[in-house]
């Protein structure tokens, strides 16, 4: 099993119209063989870490890295992928395992 942190840094002001966007295709996401969780987070607001209301990080747990990559090329993926290029500024992936 594999978990990937995506960090997904937005132009400002853009959140809401990518979450909803986002949101659409979780059902897509979590129909797909292999994929166990998808969930976007965003930052809490405390005083233990600077929050950024720009940044979604989207948590995921998938059973390989096999599936993850047929993931990445599935066409609802493409599709997600044009409708919100103009929102992001970056995308980052971080692809853990338990120790």
């Amino acid at each position: 099993m594999i978990y990937v942190i995506a960090s997904i840094k937005l132009k400002p002001g853009v959140r809401e119209k990518f979450l909803e966007i986002f949101q659409a295709n979780v059902p897509n996401v979590l129909a797909e063989d292999g994929c166990l969780s998808y969930e976007p987070c965003v930052d809490v607001v405390s005083d233990l870490v600077e929050a950024d209301p720009d940044v979604v990080t989207v948590v995921e747990e998938w059973e390989s890295i096999k599936h993850l990559k047929a993931h990445l090329a599935a066409p609802h993926m493409k599709k997600y992928g044009a409708a919100v290029a103009d929102l992001r500024l970056s995308t980052s992936l971080k692809i853990v395992e338990n120790a």
